[in-house]
């Protein structure tokens, strides 16, 4: 065993003990992962993990310091800003990664980047034709 797989193994330890706690939230994780563009609450994602909705929320955070909210949101954008790249329109964006309106995403979109989503979309395009 590596002094870096030692590390890992006491960090976690530190975190939250019990590995099978771990696993659970890590596929409560993947399950937002797979399903970005679903509605879903935090009670459907707790119960994907067999959690209460609040002691969930509580490892959620813990582990990767962030709310499971917290985390939803910024997937969602990421793939929002590589569809935008890809030449997607806004509104395909906005319902392809979850959002039920435009108005919601471009006001969250801008929060969290400092664009608009077509202000973005255009920044790219300029950059790749050379203006």
């Amino acid at each position: 065993m590596t002094f870096y797989h030692q590390q890992l193994i006491k960090i976690r330890d530190e975190v939250y003990p019990d590995a099978y706690v771990c696993k659970r939230i890590g596929e409560a994780k993947r399950f937002m992962d797979r399903e970005l563009e679903c509605s879903m609450s935090l009670a459907d994602i707790a119960e994907e993990a067999s959690f209460s909705t609040f002691h969930f929320i509580r490892l959620f955070k813990r582990l990767y310091g962030q709310t499971p909210y917290q985390y939803l949101i910024a997937a969602r954008i990421a793939k929002a800003k590589r569809l935008l790249l890809s030449g997607k329109t806004v509104k395909d964006v906005c319902f392809s990664v979850g959002f039920e309106s435009t108005s919601s995403f471009t006001g969250l979109f801008k929060k969290l980047t400092g664009s608009t989503p077509t202000a973005f979309k255009n920044k790219y395009v300029k950059q790749k034709s050379g203006y």
